[in-house]
């Protein structure tokens, strides 16, 4: 077996864009999603170390003595990375020339040929759900042998191995709470909505839905919802629970949680019995009697991809949402205690001026407790990156996704609006939203009522307004 390192490199300060992360870039403020895709094939591989550089600020120089003592090194990249990530991969050539470099991530799921070419250091790459390819490469198996790979030859030549199936037996996969405990620091991680320390996890991958934009279903995990076992989740959370007694809430990543609704039930119903609090990705549909027994078993908060108020623009990105539900589930959750953090995105296809405000008021009408928005970023493999390119949507100005300080940018405009007011409507979005006396002063109070959670939220807004200046001089 070789001596393997899982790496998330050392990238801008503050840059969210480990192998957790939907959205690879600074926040507004600082948040770091666990690099659970990392540190799933870290667990099967045997004598393996994951380094995550960003959240524990460690160097290159820490990740280069490592290295040496290395045999193969996976390295998580993305689109957004993906040229600074290239930049590692040869300091770790120059330090241990011996190496054996893969990178793993939907930027070279979907875009292999490209990702050899333009990256001279890296050996392999490993598409779509890479946990076993991994294994196979760490085990020494000939390249040749190993499904899921593309690779280049001592000739230089890249050669594309057929695909590796996906996994469907899910409770085959080992914790990942487990290389958590062994590699990480917990406390390093940051999410603005969830309680600190929080631990994320997966228990499925894939969605069934098909919205345009999404990047995992569409590079990744597909669209076939694969799931852990409601008893093998709740064993994992038992023993992680054990493990952090100091954790606060449990947090679950799959695309869409509540796509099974027995099984979220039956699952919220073991995490009651052992009094854990927790929160998960929810579509804005959950039935009321659903929402109840989710409640009433520890769920504390849900993440709801709203992404625009306006429903031609949710037809247009297939979202497969309502308004009218999506207002009467949040009314549900509101009346039921349960907290909800919505995510919006503008500029996406269809978008005006006037789709901006509609969906500005929209969100100030339902009001969840914290927002966040997006600009609408067209990843390689998705279906609205295609869109983009075959309409002009997107330029080579703007393909990279963020700034030189990992901040991101507006990649698409149309021609009646421009990548400035996409831009800009970011900030117009949060001032109408976080500005208003009812919601600042819901902010107070809970401020009032927790010390650490005032200290949190100070330090959240002297963070949030020194993005707005950094966001300002991209403007200027």
């Amino acid at each position: 077996m070789m001596k393997t390192l899982f790496l998330q490199p050392p990238s801008f300060d503050g840059f969210d864009g480990g192998a957790g992360s939907r959205y690879q870039a600074k926040r507004e403020i600082r948040s770091f999603w666990f690099p659970t895709w990392l540190a799933q094939p870290a667990a099967i591989v045997p004598g393996s170390k994951l380094i995550d550089a960003p959240p524990a600020g460690i160097t290159m120089e820490t990740v280069l003595a490592e290295a040496k003592q290395r045999d193969l090194c996976v390295i998580h990249t993305s689109t957004p990375s993906f040229a600074s990530d290239v930049r590692v991969a040869a300091a770790l050539k120059e330090a241990n020339p011996n190496i054996m470099i893969g990178m793993v991530g939907a930027k070279v799921a979907v875009q292999p040929e490209e990702s050899l070419r333009k990256g001279a250091p890296i050996d392999f790459v490993a598409r779509n759900e890479f946990d076993f390819t991994i294994k196979d490469v760490a085990e020494g198996k000939d390249f040749a042998a190993i499904d899921g790979i593309s690779w280049r030859g001592r000739d230089g030549s890249i050669t594309h191995n057929k695909d590796r199936a996906l996994i469907h037996d899910m409770d085959q996969l080992p914790f990942v709470t487990d290389v958590y405990q062994r590699d990480l620091r917990i406390e390093d991680y940051f999410i603005g909505y969830l309680m600190h320390p929080y631990i994320s996890i997966y228990t499925g991958r894939g969605c069934k839905s098909r919205c345009t934009f999404c990047l995992w279903p569409q590079t990744v995990g597909g669209h076939a919802y694969r799931t852990r076992s409601p008893e093998h989740v709740a064993a994992e959370i038992r023993q992680a629970k054990k493990n952090f007694p100091q954790v606060r809430e449990f947090f679950f990543d799959d695309d869409t949680f509540t796509d099974d609704l027995p099984r979220a039930e039956a699952i919220a119903r073991e995490l009651g019995k052992m009094g854990i609090t927790w929160s998960c990705n929810a579509k804005a549909n959950v039935p009321r009697e659903t929402l109840k027994v989710l409640r009433d078993n520890g769920l504390r908060l849900l993440l709801v991809g709203y992404e625009s108020g306006n429903q031609q623009i949710l037809h247009n990105i297939k979202k497969g949402m309502r308004i009218e539900v999506a207002k009467k589930f949040t009314k549900d959750c509101h009346e039921l205690g349960i907290k909800i953090h919505g995510t919006f995105i503008l500029g996406l296809p269809g978008e005006t001026k006037e789709t901006i405000e509609e969906t500005i008021r929209f969100a100030t009408e339902i009001n969840p407790h914290t927002l966040q928005v997006s600009l609408a970023a067209p990843y390689p493999g998705t279906f609205l990156h295609k869109q983009a390119v075959e309409n002009g949507w997107l330029d080579a100005d703007h393909a990279e996704l963020i700034d030189d300080h990992g901040i991101q940018i507006a990649p698409l405009h149309y021609p009646h609006l421009s990548h400035t007011e996409i831009f800009e409507s970011v900030e117009t979005f949060y001032r109408r939203f976080y500005f208003r006396a009812p919601k600042i002063a819901s902010i107070v109070n809970e401020m009032i009522r927790s010390p650490q959670m005032m200290k949190r939220r100070l330090r959240e807004g002297v963070e949030f307004f020194h993005f707005l200046r950094e966001r300002k001089k991209i403007a200027a």
